[in-house]
């Protein structure tokens, strides 16, 4: 009797993202390889592993040996020698040059030129602004050893600002970037991790902010966003 064929060995994803359920910026970078991988799910794969924060995983040598600065999200791509790629705007606007070619979710900037800048203004108010005063708002709010009422108010101040200015942006929009309503881009999957924990931020609901939390309800929802939320969640 003839021995049973090998069983197929699956080829090594291109992609692995080092991540854990509880980053933000992690989420975003998740976000963008679901969206893409939902566009076009015979092309596109990818591996993600769970660094254990508690662990101090990020602190081993193998993890600084990719990120010298210990963080999370860090995104390699064996298709090029293991390049590792940190800081989760950079990862995103990697992915977007290398393996978004049809610019299903961003602009061709030759072609496109004021949209693609105002995504990249989109993706560096949020990097710059909304993702660091938050951060410092949940900080002050969960895990300051001391109650410091002033940082408190300040921080939480500041994101209810952002907040709006998000909300002025999406007046008569659908989403951040585009014409006409704009068109769901990787400046929107980039907010769109921090608008999700507001509550942890001491903001209890989004009314004061009709646009934006028209715009919490739209993104919520779609297909590949729930994926990346489930894809990075404990199990």
């Amino acid at each position: 009797m003839a021995p049973p064929p090998p069983t197929p060995v699956a080829p090594p994803k291109k992609l692995t993202l080092y991540t854990n359920h509880l980053s933000p910026n992690g989420l975003k970078v998740s976000i963008y390889l679901e969206e893409l991988k939902a566009a076009d799910p015979t092309a596109f794969e990818y591996d993600l592993h769970r660094i254990d924060l508690q662990k101090g995983e990020n602190k081993e040598p193998s993890f600084i040996a990719m990120n010298p600065n210990g963080r999370i999200p860090v995104l390699v791509d064996h298709s090029r020698d293991d390049f590792a790629i940190f800081e989760s705007a950079a990862i995103l606007l990697y992915l977007e040059q290398n393996y978004d070619t049809k610019k299903r979710f961003s602009f061709d900037a030759q072609k496109q030129p004021k949209d693609y800048s105002s995504m990249l203004q989109w993706i560096f108010f949020a990097h710059a602004g909304l993702g660091p005063m938050q951060s410092q708002a949940h900080f002050f709010r969960h895990y300051s050893p001391e109650d410091v009422p002033y940082a408190k108010k300040r921080y939480h101040d500041e994101t209810k600002r952002l907040y709006r200015v998000l909300d002025i942006a999406l007046t008569d929009r659908d989403w951040l970037v585009g014409p006409g309503r704009g068109r769901f881009t990787i400046a929107d999957a980039n907010a769109l991790p921090w608008i999700r924990l507001h509550t942890r931020a001491g903001i209890e609901t989004l009314n004061a902010w009709p646009n934006l939390q028209s715009w919490y309800a739209r993104i919520i929802e779609r297909p590949a966003i729930k994926d990346a939320i489930q894809s990075v969640a404990l199990t």
